[in-house]
């Protein structure tokens, strides 16, 4: 059985360790109560029971447990193969066995495992079971979705990486691969983005990895596209006109 508020008060016991007041940190916290929410969201439109529905909103109250150790260590959210925050919320978790303090019994723990570890790669890990695949897409749509309500709503300079300027970003141009991989309805590679507008490019292209249909309307019905490529004001003429084929190519896909 899960006790949702049980988990909850142990996820409040858990920031006790971090600095709630922290911009990063506090950003980091409504943004898992928002998956929270997402996943519930996307969980009842799937028609899922009760019991799943519960699981998860529980993946979704873990999934970035790892970020929290991040900002502490390097002050920022960018991964990299000295620290990915998923693969450190499977340490945390399951190495260390924080996770009994969530959830009592270890009935679940493949699956909220492997959600939480495949939540932020590329692609999903091949050779899942049905479960687990299923919650690996359910978190990977929500936290995506709420990435979206993220990056309308925080400043520029609480979502860009530390190496960024958000300054200059009015002025940048669009990376050739970058652009070329979205018009290819293609999602786009970390180590591919070089400028702030692939950055953001990066993040409209989430629609392509999008698991279910209730997940593209949601972002339809929110206006994000238009949303998020008009809250950068263009002074590259190119990357100007660029937006907006990736505006047209975004809209034909939803």
């Amino acid at each position: 059985m899960i006790n949702l508020r049980k988990a909850q008060e142990s996820f409040k016991q858990y920031l006790k360790d971090y600095d709630i007041e922290d911009g990063n940190i506090k950003l980091k916290i409504k943004h898992t109560y928002e998956v929270v929410n997402k996943s519930e969201y996307i969980s009842k439109g799937l028609g899922l029971n009760q019991e799943n529905i519960e699981l998860a909103k529980l993946i979704a109250l873990l999934h970035d447990i790892g970020r929290f150790e991040q900002v502490k260590q390097t002050n920022d959210f960018l991964d990299s193969k000295d620290f990915d925050h998923a693969n450190y919320g499977v340490k945390v978790l399951f190495e260390d066995n924080l996770i009994r303090k969530f959830i009592e019994n270890n009935k679940y723990d493949n699956i909220i495992k492997e959600a939480i570890y495949n939540h932020n790669k590329y692609k999903i890990e091949e050779n899942l079971n049905d479960a687990e695949l299923l919650h690996s897409k359910i978190i990977r749509d929500a936290d995506k979705l709420d990435n979206f309500r993220v990056k309308e709503t925080e400043h520029f300079s609480n979502i860009f990486p530390s190496k960024y300027n958000p300054k200059t970003i009015n002025f940048e141009s669009i990376s050739p691969k970058v652009y070329n991989d979205f018009m290819s309805h293609k999602c786009i590679k970390l180590e591919d983005r070089q400028t702030q507008i692939d950055f953001w490019i990066c993040v409209i292209a989430f629609i392509f990895d999008l698991n279910f249909d209730i997940s593209l309307k949601y972002v339809k019905e929110n206006d994000y596209i238009d949303i998020l490529i008009d809250r950068i004001e263009y002074k590259n003429n190119d990357t100007k006109k660029k937006m907006e084929d990736i505006r047209k190519c975004a809209k034909e896909y939803l």
